[in-house]
């Protein structure tokens, strides 16, 4: 009597290798919505704002530091310098709430701070987005200067005084 051997095949049925596939995505999902990319992305964007509120109120106090506590005055002696052909032009710091600009050459409108541009800041310090300018009010009372960037994102407010 002759014996036949059965020769068993070896291999991933169909139904193992969809079962690994659906782990694999299922796994992917966890770890996309765990790491959240537009999360992230946000808060890199609100941290840049911090910074740029925080390099804005240094410049503000290293002029004032400079000018004997007086950021500009509306004279022409400490409102407004030339740099070559260039007039760069600082107006006073607003009473209420108003969007900074940093243009330069300045047009002593209000919340022009153009002079701080090329002693101060290296360049014009703008929302990562540039959907809204920065801000910049002066209390009358108490002298304190408050910047705030309200672009922010994720329900957070960013504002400083000092």
């Amino acid at each position: 009597m002759q014996k036949t051997q059965i020769q068993k095949e070896t291999g991933f049925t169909l139904i193992e290798i969809l079962v690994v596939i659906g782990l694999i995505a299922l796994l992917a999902a966890i770890v996309i919505i765990a790491i959240n990319p537009a999360r992230q992305f946000a808060q890199g964007r609100n941290t840049q704002r911090v910074s740029n509120v925080n390099a804005i109120l240094n410049a503000i106090g290293q002029r004032m530091a400079d000018n004997k506590g007086i950021f500009a005055d509306g004279t022409a002696d400490n409102s407004q310098f030339t740099i070559g052909s260039i007039t760069y032009v600082c107006s006073v710091l607003p009473a209420t709430s108003t969007p900074i600009t940093m243009v330069s050459p300045g047009t002593s409108t209000t919340g022009d701070l153009g002079c701080l541009v090329p002693t101060y800041i290296s360049s014009e310090l703008k929302d990562p987005q540039g959907t809204a300018n920065y801000t910049v009010v002066e209390n009358a009372t108490t002298r304190r200067v408050t910047v705030s960037a309200p672009g922010a994102e994720l329900g957070q407010t960013i504002s400083i005084t000092r």
